[in-house]
Parts: structure tokens; sequence; C-alpha cells
């Protein structure tokens, strides 16, 4: 792939710490961050896990710098925290006179506020206060972001169920390839909310034990929150710039199987287009990758089809393989993006990290997961996936860089 697209910097705030540093030690040292609910006011407090970040939004908005700022949904501070590190990462606030686009992901948008909002309304609505619930659109967090970077020159939302953060970064990687931008920060941003929960409740599949992914008596997933973005560039404008290159994005690719609103095709048919995109698009064989970011949920649905796509698209030479979805749970919108950066830190630390609370072999494959941390595994390329309701699915490449 000519042109090839680079990342400067990156950032993350999730259940297992709130900086890339934080989320190393705990998927080295196997430390999950799923656990009973401490910071949602929910009436399932005791009853299921969640995967929350430690800190209530006051605290956020001191990391954040905004003081006592009332118009910040849980989801904004969450993106400004890990859209800050990567920025600062790879000197965008420097004064440099670069075309800078922002896009964020996000699902969940700002119902924190709006369903602390509507009780109260529904009381009385002439002492509901609106302005309580104009950040509720999922593009607000967006402009949040952009306006604590500075950003102007392309700002927009994308917001395609669980896989809207690894197609943010996508699209980005389109934009400065096709000379529209010259540097993109794209990620995503989630945060829990009583509407979530109780949504995936309803469908019941949540496992009030935790999630286990690719473990043949997994029960569902386990509702996580955070925010992950990486700063993209041409590899030519990063060079020019001596910046440090931290990963490359080698390879993406995204297709619908158009099977169902929320379940994934029994045969795993976008799952496997999908990655068969990323790997053309990066002159990749099915044996240069090293490891599988697996999106795997925890579902019976969803791990059974993705692992049918996987066997399809490698054969009996499948590489070593986890969800990390294990440590920080499912972050939705944000998931994509938190697990690309998982993916660089595997890549720049030569580490496989573990699916964590396996124990059982899924009957109906011959693939099991890495369920120990792997050291010194010669990782080069990274292939991780998110496959979102309706179908949408999406994989992404992470590299090595060799210039």
């Amino acid at each position: 792939m000519g042109n090839r697209i680079v990342i400067t910097g990156y950032g993350i705030v999730s259940s297992i710490g709130m900086d890339a540093g934080e989320v190393l030690e705990s998927l080295i040292l196997g430390r999950s961050g799923i656990g009973g609910i401490t910071m949602l006011e929910t009436i399932h407090k005791n009853r299921l896990p969640l995967a929350e970040v430690k800190c209530r939004n006051e605290e956020l908005l001191d990391v954040c710098g905004l003081g006592s700022g009332r118009n910040y949904t849980r989801t904004s501070l969450l993106g400004i925290v890990a859209a800050k590190q990567a920025a600062v990462m790879a000197g965008a606030g420097s004064g440099q006179k670069m075309r800078t686009g922002l896009i964020s992901a996000t699902t969940v948008g700002g119902m924190d506020r709006t369903e602390d909002f509507y009780p109260l309304f529904l009381e009385n609505p002439s002492k509901g206060k609106l302005r309580e619930v104009v950040n509720h659109d999922c593009g607000d967090s967006t402009e949040k972001i952009a306006g604590i970077l500075g950003i102007s020159d392309f700002i927009t939302t994308i917001s395609t169920a669980c896989s809207s953060s690894a197609n943010s970064i996508m699209l980005g990687a389109e934009m400065i390839r096709a000379g529209m931008l010259e540097r993109v920060i794209a990620g995503g941003t989630d945060a829990v909310t009583r509407f979530t929960l109780n949504g995936f409740n309803t469908l019941m599949i949540l496992d009030k034990d935790g999630c286990r992914p690719f473990d043949e008596n997994r029960s569902g997933l386990t509702i996580g929150e955070g925010a992950a973005f990486v700063v993209l560039e041409s590899e030519e404008t990063a060079l020019t710039q001596g910046k440090p290159i931290y990963g490359l994005l080698s390879g993406y690719g995204n297709a619908n199987d158009a099977y169902h609103q929320t379940a994934s095709s029994p045969e795993g048919t976008g799952a496997s287009l999908a990655m068969k995109q990323a790997l053309d698009l990066g002159g990749l064989k099915p044996d240069d990758i090293s490891y599988i970011n697996v999106h795997g949920t925890g579902t019976q649905n969803n791990d059974l089809s993705e692992g049918i796509a996987i066997q399809k698209i490698f054969g009996e030479k499948v590489p070593p393989f986890s969800s990390t979805k294990s440590f920080t749970g499912h972050t939705l919108g944000a998931a994509g993006a938190i697990e690309a950066v998982i993916s660089l830190l595997s890549i720049q630390h030569d580490a496989v990290f573990p699916n964590l609370s396996w124990s059982t072999p899924m009957k109906e494959l011959y693939i099991t997961p890495v369920t120990e941390l792997m050291r010194n595994a010669g990782v080069e390329h990274v292939l991780s996936n998110s496959f979102g309701f309706g179908g949408n699915n999406s994989s992404l490449i992470l590299s090595k860089y060799i210039p």
C-alpha cells in the first residue's frame, strides 16, 4: 500500500488504567478491570459486573483542567483525557501548521446526562431544565474534544455500534491518503450508563460472573467504558518533521454481512470479508499475522461466528489470539480504538496478552485462545477485529514500523 499511514501518538483510558503505562502494567500482570459496580447508580449493583473507569466526573474534570464545567458528559471527559494524551505524544499542539481532523466515535453519547434529567422531567415538565440534555447527541463529545484540542479543519462523528472507532481510524487514514488532511486524531469514547446496561440486560447477553470470551461455557459480555485515540499521519510528513513513529496502520477492511440486526452470521461472512480486505490492502498473507486481538465479546453467537471466520481465513495455521475485553469489558464505540492501542502496546513490548477467565474449549472450533502472557513473541503484525450490531464488521492491521 503506497503512501503509508503511521501512528505518531496514542492515548487511552479504561478500567485497567488512566494512560498507556497503567494499561500495559495491567495487561502484563493479568489484572482485569471487571468487577462490582461502584460508580454507576443502578438497581443492578451487587447483581451484575461492569468494567468502570474508577474516576468520578469531578475527578475527570480536574484531570482535564476544566474545573467545575457542567456542560461535559462523562463520554466527553473520557474522550478528552485520551485525546489529549495522544495529541501531546504526537506534538500536535506545538504550533505546527498542519491540516488536522478529529474523527471520534461513540454509541452512548450524552446519555448519562439525559437519564438523570428524564425522571425529573416526567415528574414535573415545568421544572425540567432542557439545558441538561443539550449534550445528548453523539456529536457533542466530538465537538468538546475538538474544542479542547483546537481542531477546526475537519470534525466528524461515527456511530456504527461496536465497530465505530475502528471505522474512525479507517476514515482518517483514507482522508490522509486522499490528501484531504495531513494529520488525523481518530478514535472513540463511551461511558457506562444505565441505558446501555439495562438494554444489554434486556437482550439477556450479560454474564453475571464477568465475560469469558471463547469459552465453551460463556454466557455473555460485560459492559465497560473508556476512550482511546491515535494520531495518524503520512509516513512522509512524519519523517520530514523528525517525529517518533510508534507503529504502522498497514491494512484495514470493512464489510457488512447484512444478516441480522444484532446477530453475526453463522458462517462469519462479514468478519472473514473484513479480515481478507485488511490483509489484501496491506499486501500481507495470513502467515504474516503474529497475533489476533479478536472482537471476542463472550456471547454465544459472536465468538462462534468470529471463530469460524478466523478458521476460514487462517486454516490450520491460526496465530496466537486473545480477547482483551476480558480485561477492559466491552467498551462499545470505543472498543476498536482501545484495542488498536493495546495492539500497538503488543508490538512495542513484543508481547501477546492473555485471554482471561478461559477454561474450556468451544466444541465447534479447533482453536483456543492464549491464556498466559507470551513474552518475546516476535510480534510484527497484529490483526484487531471489531464487529458491530447490524453486521458492520471492521478489521485493522497494526504493524511494527520498519523504515
